[in-house]
């Protein structure tokens, strides 16, 4: 299996934690990031192959990011998990450009069958695309 490396991204640092030991059982490479600041830098450094991306963040919001993200040519195609508790999240993840949408509390088979499916390109199959 070819190691991949995955972005995380969520202000909530238990959020952080508990995504970290959830995906490090797939043996990708997990790369976590707290401040919504740093991810488009981060994304340009260390060329992650997929996003988790939580919605609701402090100075750059998760929707914000995504449709930076949407917008830059180097980036677009970019495949862009959004995760929120939020009632109108699927919606607001759709209208920003995400690729799947995961809501919290979510099921940990479900992030990981998302997580798989946006890896091998294979979105299709997946219950939660947007």
């Amino acid at each position: 299996m070819e190691i991949k490396k995955i972005l995380v991204c969520d202000d909530d640092e238990g959020i952080l934690d508990m995504l970290a030991l959830i995906l490090e059982e797939t043996g990708h490479e997990i790369l976590l990031e707290n401040n919504s600041m740093n991810v488009l830098s981060i994304i340009e450094t260390q060329s992650p192959d997929l996003i988790l991306l939580d919605l609701w963040m402090p100075v750059i919001s998760g929707d914000q990011l995504l449709k930076s993200i949407r917008a830059n040519s180097d980036m677009h195609d970019l495949p862009v998990i959004v995760i929120s508790a939020s009632r109108d999240g699927r919606k607001i993840a759709q209208q920003a450009g995400a690729s799947a949408y995961i809501a919290k509390p979510f099921d940990y088979q479900e992030l990981i069958d998302s997580v798989d499916a946006c890896l091998s390109g294979d979105i299709t199959h997946m219950s939660n695309t947007i």
